[in-house]
């Protein structure tokens, strides 16, 4: 009994110190979830004005069609197709994405000569904004006059169409994506590197291991939570797939590199069918919470707590 009294005098002590960020996690996060939950029942074009004090109850109940959005859509064939081009994404991206990764995490870690420029140049893509990164990767990638190309023809091959072709439009999205990216987690697996105490690739040194059995038997085995941390964070991110396909395709061609939010941004802001939109963006996070449960699960097979 006085334990509880003291938790309880403790939680209102803590209280207003609590306030601010619950206030703002309401805000900014419980309620807007809450309230696109309401409207994706709804047939909300985004044309009238929704105002606490008009009653957002009031206008959902005026709107409310139930669960029409969801069976439209997942009736439709435009879902699944659309998922299958993010899916077809994190299949070209996680093991690139990785491997890149994990090779500069190498290279950063090691002290040759040369690696502190390299350090700082290694980091840029990941300061740089989406459209910037896009615009780049639009003119690299112009079968006219990008360098690319070019380049190619120089050893007498004439490169793919690349941003207008149907087959590699989306390859072209995942390397744009993996030179953005891999600064980024490629720092996660450098802290997970420096982290591996040097007494063991020592002992397998004496023992007269190869550097490859080194990585294979003692390196990647330790970095299994680093990975596994890598590899969530990616995959969502994979899902929430959108600036770079916003700036370089707009979806196209024919519909190559449609994926899930930029059919929830179209849906939205150039058809005006907010509920519709909204009932995309549940349906996307659905498939996220699921893909993150199965992952969260799978590691007790794979992942190796030192």
């Amino acid at each position: 009994m006085k334990r509880k009294t003291k938790r309880k005098i403790n939680f209102l002590k803590a209280l207003p110190f609590l306030l601010p960020s619950l206030i703002g996690l309401a805000l900014f996060s419980f309620i807007p979830m809450v309230s696109s939950l309401l409207i994706s029942m709804t047939s909300w074009r985004g044309m009238s004005r929704v105002t606490i004090f008009r009653g957002f109850f009031g206008f959902v109940r005026n709107n409310f069609i139930g669960l029409e959005n969801y069976i439209d859509i997942l009736r439709g064939s435009e879902v699944w197709r659309v998922l299958g081009h993010n899916i077809y994404f994190v299949i070209l991206y996680i093991p690139l994405m990785l491997s890149f990764s994990l090779l500069q995490a190498g290279i950063i870690s090691s002290h040759r000569k040369g690696v502190g420029v390299y350090r700082v140049l290694y980091y840029i893509p990941v300061l740089t904004s989406w459209v910037a990164g896009s615009l780049i990767w639009q003119w690299l990638l112009s079968p006219v006059y990008g360098p690319i190309n070019n380049a190619l023809l120089v050893f007498g091959i004439t490169g793919p169409l690349w941003l207008h072709s149907e087959i590699w439009a989306m390859p072209s999205i995942v390397f744009a994506s993996v030179w953005k990216d891999m600064g980024f987690y490629g720092v996660i697996f450098l802290g997970g590197l420096l982290s591996i105490s040097p007494e063991y690739h020592e002992a397998a040194e004496i023992d007269g291991a190869t550097p490859m059995r080194k990585f294979v038997s003692i390196t990647f085995p330790l970095l299994s939570p680093i990975t596994f941390y890598v590899v969530m964070l990616a995959l969502i991110s994979s899902f929430q797939l959108f600036p770079q396909v916003m700036v370089m395709t707009d979806g196209g061609p024919n519909g190559a590199t449609q994926v899930m939010v930029e059919r929830i941004y179209n849906y939205a802001f150039r058809f005006g069918r907010m509920g519709y939109a909204s009932a995309y963006s549940w349906i996307l996070f659905v498939v996220i919470f699921t893909i993150s449960a199965i992952q969260n699960y799978a590691q007790k097979k794979w992942v190796h707590y030192e």
